[in-house]
């Protein structure tokens, strides 16, 4: 089974948690669609998120995309960040344990500023990215000119994916692609793959995610125009969250190589005397974390955000 992180991340008011609602329940984990405006969406568990109707808290959510093969299947943590600039330092924490992100860009209003600093932070912390151009339900929201903007704010590498991609388009985000084209006419599904775990080529998808249009898609080129990034073959972890629970302090960890099992003492000499595999506001208790795997150890209580752990470093920056 392939296991990703994927962030979503957006300037606010452009539907991140909608999409996220929306992919959660095209992927069956959701039963009942929620709503940010009826205060009942499925990662906005904190009551300061829903009466702003805004998020604050990073949360995640994991889900399962099938495969006519089990092996082939894929999950997927979602990591909902805020949105509103005055959170963004949480929003940043989680950039750090990202296997791929999707940009979440309003079709009506374009690129907004905050948009940028993501982008640029992305860029910085080296993450794949897809687009998710949302609200293509709204009057003024045109394809073609929201393709455009992309393009000429972001570069040539951004290209539309909601059908099949453009040869020629392809061809100019890297010298492969451009050889496959120029030799066959297409770009072998391998190659694509590589180029945008490079960042050479950022596929955009087109939709309305409180209608669940274009979201099939986005699941889709996420478990196909994916692939597992590197592992340690020893243990190794990245802290990006420090949280509390009813009074038992989380540290909030993705194991990047090896196994974690419950009761295993942690690099340091702590132990960690509980995993919790959270969805949304709830958790279970699991015995071991696998890498790509992101879990809540209790036990802990000298572990900080960008701590390295085991084979991991310590982040490049420090972590707010």
């Amino acid at each position: 089974m392939k296991r990703l992180v994927v962030g979503l991340l957006a300037h606010v008011d452009s539907g991140k948690t909608t999409l996220a609602e929306g992919l959660l329940y095209r992927a069956g984990v959701l039963r009942k669609l929620g709503r940010v405006d009826h205060r009942d969406a499925f990662l906005d568990t904190d009551s300061q998120e829903r009466a702003r109707g805004i998020t604050i808290f990073a949360k995640q959510a994991v889900l399962t995309l099938p495969a006519a093969d089990a092996a082939d299947e894929t999950e997927l943590t979602l990591l909902d960040t805020p949105g509103h600039v005055d959170f963004s330092a949480e929003a940043e924490r989680a950039l750090q344990v990202l296997d791929y992100a999707v940009l979440v860009v309003s079709g009506t209003d374009g690129v907004q500023a905050h948009t940028e600093t993501l982008w640029k932070l992305l860029a910085r912390y080296r993450v794949p990215t897809f687009v998710f151009v949302n609200k293509m339900d709204l009057p003024g929201a045109d394809a073609a000119v929201r393709l455009r903007e992309l393009r000429g704010r972001f570069g040539d590498g951004c290209v539309d994916f909601s059908a099949a991609p453009d040869p020629e388009a392809l061809a100019l985000c890297s010298e492969p692609l451009m050889n496959e084209v120029l030799e066959t006419g297409a770009a072998a599904a391998e190659t694509v793959q590589t180029a945008i775990a490079r960042r050479q080529v950022f596929p955009v998808f087109f939709g309305a995610a409180l209608r669940l249009d274009g979201l099939d898609g986005l699941l889709r080129g996420l478990q196909t125009l994916t692939r597992t990034p590197p592992r340690w073959p020893e243990f190794g972890a990245r802290v990006f969250k420090i949280s509390e629970d009813a009074g038992t302090r989380l540290t909030w960890l993705k194991v990047t190589g090896g196994v974690l099992h419950v009761k295993d003492v942690l690099p340091g000499g702590e132990k960690a005397d509980a995993l919790r595999l959270y969805n949304g506001g709830k958790f279970r208790l699991v015995s071991e974390a696998l890498p790509g795997m992101v879990v809540a150890a209790a036990g802990p209580v000298s572990t900080r955000p960008g701590q390295g752990l085991g084979a991991e470093s310590d982040a490049e920056t420090p972590l707010l």
